[in-house]
């Protein structure tokens, strides 16, 4: 066995939930000395980004101001596949799953850890579990609808920089981000994305907050292992944050330490197991064209949409348990969070899923619903996981 693989059976108890869409194809190079090991049904993956400050202050130094600026401007890819009928979602911005996945790619540790079977929607058997959100400790809490915890997802594969959308969590760690599965791992290839920074607040180019690099991975095995969309999510531990300042050479720049995510920003709570007719607020980060060619968005505002949840299913991508909410997001808003209980008053509600896929129902050639995994109490366990996995 690879010494970068370690294999855990603990069992993570209880029950919570979070949801929204995104943005890119993924293609990368997998690593030989990198295997998956799949301790049982319905587990977490848990994958290293980075190992130690030399890890993450090279993923800050590929992040240089110009190629923040140079990825953002970039279109966002297109969903894969096109719906043909209204009972089709689009594919996101992930390749078409496959079946298995048994390599990893180059340069993350993997682990594994049992968790609880998954239930259906308002199972009996699963009471509403929630955790509660946070206010930031250095910033007054935002007002309005444009919570501070949602920024951009950026990361790259296969030689290419791509972004999607995100959301600070409460946590234990003060350092988590649910974002949606594909915009870390592609599990068609088998590969996860490198380079993996969130910037929370973003607006039109600016990092108020800080910038915050990814140091590990989680998501459900069945995500990983069978593509299966209904675990179409992911919580990423992060390092505390930086932001660049002017160096002591023209043109040059150096690292400003800004503390933790969640000290800066706060965090939304998290639910689950909440069933349907939710009111939810849906934000993210749209930018691509719809299906006619027409662009309402440009990815460099926080966008939201609101309405209440109902149940929407997509036998391709084993997805059984999804979600959805009337909203025209387009390819970018992946991995943005759908909150519950939301208080416009502080910019913090329950994180209860993330943009998933987008429809177009009505075949009219413009996407007029989004969907998201139905959070259960594995989305939960994958939640606990990550939060243990604090950055040293």
């Amino acid at each position: 066995m690879s010494p970068r693989v370690r294999r855990f059976a603990t069992t993570l108890g209880a029950l919570v939930a979070s949801g929204v869409l995104a943005l890119s194809a993924f293609a990368g190079a997998a690593g030989a000395d990198t295997t998956y090991f799949y301790a049982a049904p319905n587990s977490i993956t848990s994958i290293t980004l980075t190992k130690s400050s030399a890890d993450m202050k090279r993923i800050a130094e590929y992040w240089s101001p110009s190629r923040i600026k140079d990825a953002q401007d970039n279109t966002p890819a297109m969903p894969g596949a096109k719906p043909s009928s209204g009972s089709t979602p689009s594919t996101p911005a992930s390749p078409t799953p496959t079946p298995t996945a048994t390599t990893a790619a180059a340069g993350g540790a993997t682990t594994t850890a049992a968790v609880t079977p998954a239930l259906a929607y308002g199972s009996a058997a699963m009471s509403s579990t929630t955790v509660l959100p946070t206010l930031p400790r250095k910033t007054p809490p935002t007002a309005g609808n444009s919570p501070i915890t949602v920024g951009k997802v950026f990361f790259s594969i296969g030689g290419k920089d791509y972004w999607c959308s995100a959301s600070a969590v409460a946590s234990k760690s003060r350092s988590l981000v649910a974002t949606a599965g594909h915009c870390a791992y592609d599990a068609k290839q088998g590969r996860h994305a490198d380079h993996w920074i969130f910037i929370p607040g973003y607006d039109r180019g600016d990092t108020p907050y800080g910038i915050y690099v990814g140091h590990s991975l989680n998501l459900h095995e069945d995500f990983v292992g069978k593509g299966d969309y209904d675990y179409d999510y992911a919580f990423v531990n992060v390092h505390d944050g930086f932001k660049w300042k002017p160096g002591k050479t023209a043109g040059s720049y150096e690292m400003e330490p800004v503390g933790s995510l969640e000290d800066n920003v706060g965090g939304q709570g998290l639910a689950v197991n909440r069933g349907i007719n939710q009111s939810t607020l849906a934000f993210g980060y749209p930018a691509a064209p719809q299906i006619d060619g027409s662009r309402p968005y440009d990815g460099q505002k926080l966008r939201s949409c609101v309405g209440r949840t109902k149940r929407r299913t997509a036998p391709t991508y084993l997805v059984e348990r999804g979600i959805a909410l009337n909203c025209q997001f387009t390819g970018g808003a992946s991995g943005g969070p759908w909150l519950v209980n939301y208080n416009p008053a502080n910019g913090l509600g329950y994180l209860n899923g993330v943009n998933s896929f987008a429809w177009d129902t009505d075949v009219d050639r413009k996407y007029d619903l989004i969907s998201s995994p139905y959070f259960i109490a594995s989305t939960y366990n994958v939640y606990r996981w990550a939060d243990s996995q604090q950055a040293k």
